[in-house]
């Protein structure tokens, strides 16, 4: 029996990393002579650097601006022989790295990423990974161009100040002092969300109010982005209001504008960077899983698309998570064979969290034996 397990984060409470060390033990309880595999994957968003790291990608660590102007240690993967760099925008410019209030949801910035994909250039990197998730700005990816040469101008010809709050004040944007490396360099955007720029579907209306924008917070920020959406026209005669331009506050869409970025799906993308679907061809069962198989699940998260993977090969799946949210005939059209959650086993939320490796090491076993 030649097993492989392919878990994302259960957020919160395990990396996708011990999320598989938690699982593979859980299948060697049952299948003490199977040989078994483990790839933690992601949607690219977080976890993505982790995925990267976890396939032989050498760690690196940058003193960055955080969101709100702070430092922060931002983690970052490097492959030196293939020259590749693997970057998440939550690491310098996410969520967790600040209060979620009106204020701070105008004022956060992209700026401290920036600083991180100049870092990758610095060391030789020609192909960048950007994750974008779990971000805790609406700027369009502003402040990550101006930390590589970008200026947004007022009326006056005063720089804006950094933020999506800012961004109804531009008339102008001059990129004569912008990174030339950024023009040679391959720069893939791993996304798992296609709402455009801007609108009732863009990023201020869907995403700002997690942030902590108040109404008048996603009406202003909506207005910045259509606003440089216009000015970057008239600039560049391109159009950044595209499918996926709205992911992580917006970050794409100047970089399609100034770059030769494109926009990819996260997971695919991930499971490139991971040899995943190498190591499906030598699998005879897989085990996914995360925190919270549920409707965003559904919509093509990780252990959905490890699924999926698994099942146009004819490999059957099991899949275990802290909750499920979803029917087993759902997942059975997904390909999976049998689904466990770690709450259940634990018989109460708070047990399965506080207990999470354990949890899902019992979850797994009971879980191939249902098969």
């Amino acid at each position: 029996m030649r097993i492989l397990i392919a878990p994302d984060k259960f957020k919160g409470t395990l990396t996708a990393v011990e999320a598989a060390a938690a699982m593979a033990e859980g299948a060697l309880r049952v299948y003490p002579e199977a040989t078994v595999t483990t790839i933690p994957v992601a949607d690219g968003g977080e976890g993505t650097v982790e995925a990267a790291v976890a396939a032989g990608f050498e760690e690196k660590l940058n003193a960055v601006v955080g969101p709100i102007l702070k430092p922060v240690a931002a983690v970052w993967a490097f492959n030196p022989t293939g020259f590749v760099a693997v970057i998440e925008s939550a690491q310098a410019s996410g969520y967790l790295l600040t209060e979620p209030t009106p204020e701070n949801a105008l004022r956060a910035h992209s700026y401290g990423c920036g600083q991180l994909i100049a870092a990758a250039l610095d060391a030789g990197a020609t192909e960048l990974i950007v994750g974008l998730g779990g971000s805790a700005m609406s700027d369009a990816g502003t402040g990550a161009l101006r930390a590589l040469g970008l200026r947004l101008l007022d009326v006056n010809g005063n720089l804006v100040p950094l933020g999506g709050g800012s961004l109804v004040d531009v008339v102008a944007v001059d990129a004569s002092a912008l990174d030339p490396r950024l023009a040679t360099a391959r720069i893939r955007l791993a996304v798992d969300v296609d709402n455009p720029l801007y609108g009732l579907d863009g990023a201020a209306y869907v995403f700002a109010p997690q942030k902590g924008a108040d109404a008048e917070g996603v009406e202003l920020l909506d207005a910045g982005l259509r606003n440089l959406a216009s000015v970057v026209c008239s600039a560049t005669g391109n159009d950044i209001n595209a499918p996926g331009a709205g992911a992580a506050g917006g970050f794409p869409s100047m970089f399609l504008a100034y770059s030769p970025a494109t926009i990819e799906g996260g997971f695919d993308l991930v499971a490139e960077l991971t040899g995943l679907r190498a190591a499906l061809g030598q699998a005879d069962l897989v085990i996914t899983g995360e925190g919270s198989l549920d409707a965003q699940s559904m919509a093509g998260k990780a252990p959905i698309g490890v699924a999926d993977a698994a099942r146009s090969l004819g490999i059957p799946v099991v899949a275990v998570a802290g909750r499920i949210a979803v029917s087993q005939g759902e997942l059975a059209s997904h390909g999976i064979v049998s689904a466990v959650s770690a709450t259940d086993v634990a018989r109460s939320s708070e047990l399965a969290q506080l207990h999470a490796a354990r949890y899902v090491t019992l979850a797994t076993a009971e879980a191939l034996n249902g098969i």
